[in-house]
């Protein structure tokens, strides 16, 4: 094990206030590549004092790693410790270079009575069973997406959480960005008339280098191609911005490359609501990302980007949103370039604020529960064929 200089406690630094406006904090992170700086501004909220979540992290992948890199200097939260069973010299030189302690097992997380957080970016085969164990042990959970495949183990692990009185939060960082609360504002303020339909398209070319053992490549941790690693941000933002399903037809198949699981996926959603929704998600062409919400007054369309192997951290973080348009249905069209924001950042720090007894985390434990049990009516519907209902 190893015990280095983060064991400690550091004190809230390097908040500055928005524009004069008071209860706005803007975080700004120099860009490596000498561009502009990237904001991630996050609401400014009493919590205990000036002292931070004392958190681990649960998975040094790629895309826990990247986790850890977008709290460097916050203020409210601070990683001390990972549990990696399989270390990797890349893996070893992270821990050692931020000087965090290393454990074999997400149980020895649940024994520390020094971690108050933990980020679990694990296979999500696990993702319900460490929740339980961590919560039990008075942990508060940020669990990756997806949370689970099905609806009962994540209602139970939910559960779990609220019985020992702790905050789940999700790693849905899209929906953190503010062009994604904007539009969620303009349709529910009737800026779009009736909605009628969504759209959302994620593509990565990562399938064409994917290594057979990657879990993402594996059927029984990554059903339905890109449903875990890209799918499941359009599912949650269906229900961010229309309310919850009711029906999913999906179709999955595999196209291009030589893996155990598919690379094309599409799906048709109806809301509860009555409007509509597309899903298409592919994992062997060129990247794109895609949300375009249709209603009586016009449409709305963002276009962004997706986590491509190989980019670097901070463009991960905050090269999601990219172009904006607004097209009414009479008059010129309104375009606008979206700010460059960390978005795992502001949600990370959203669950530390709701873990010092802050604000609520945005994203409900119901929502949670609900984006489950839509991802196990969509797995559902492409393996029968069938149009499946959301239980």
């Amino acid at each position: 094990m190893r015990r280095g200089a983060a064991d400690g406690v550091r004190r809230a630094t390097g908040a500055g206030q928005v524009g004069g406006r008071p209860g706005l904090t803007l975080h700004r992170t120099p860009c490596r590549d000498g561009g502009r700086p990237v904001r991630a501004v996050v609401k400014q909220q009493h919590h205990r004092g000036d002292v931070m979540i004392r958190t681990a992290i649960a998975g040094l992948g790629w895309w826990g790693r990247t986790l850890v890199e977008s709290i460097d200097g916050s203020a409210l939260m601070t990683v001390v410790a990972a549990a990696q069973p399989r270390v990797s010299p890349e893996i070893d030189a992270f821990i050692t270079a931020r000087g965090l302690r290393h454990v074999a097992s997400v149980d020895e997380l649940a024994k520390d009575d020094g971690i108050e957080a933990v980020i679990l970016a694990t296979p999500p085969s696990g993702h319900a069973a460490e929740t339980t164990t961590l919560a039990r042990a008075g942990k508060h959970v940020f669990c990756e997406k997806p949370f689970t495949y099905d609806k009962a183990s994540a209602a139970a692990a939910a559960a779990a959480v609220e019985k020992a009185g702790v905050v789940l939060g999700i790693g849905f960082n899209r929906r953190f960005h503010p062009e994604m609360e904007k539009l969620r504002e303009r349709i529910r303020s009737g800026g779009l008339g009736v909605l009628e339909h969504i759209e959302c398209i994620m593509t990565v070319p990562n399938a064409l280098f994917m290594p057979k053992t990657a879990w993402r490549a594996k059927p029984e941790e990554a059903p339905c191609g890109a449903l875990a690693p890209l799918g499941v941000h359009a599912i949650d933002a269906f229900i961010q911005l229309a309310g919850e399903i009711e029906t999913i037809y999906c179709q999955s198949t595999r196209r291009a490359v030589d893996l155990p699981t598919d690379d094309t996926t599409s799906a048709l959603f109806r809301m509860k609501s009555g409007a509509s929704a597309y899903l298409g998600m592919m994992m062997a062409t060129a990247p794109a990302f895609v949300v375009q919400a249709y209603g009586s007054k016009g449409w709305v369309r963002l276009d962004g980007m997706t986590h491509v192997a190989g980019a670097s951290s901070e463009e991960r973080r905050t090269g999601l949103f990219a172009e904006c348009r607004f097209q009414p249905v009479q008059g010129e069209a309104e375009t606008w370039a979206a700010d460059r924001v960390d978005t795992a950042r502001v949600g990370l720090e959203a669950f530390a604020r709701a873990a010092a007894g802050g604000p609520a985390f945005p994203v409900t434990p119901a929502e949670i529960v609900h984006g489950a049990a839509a991802t196990e009516a969509l797995i559902r519907s492409a393996a029968t064929g069938q149009a499946q209902r959301v239980e």
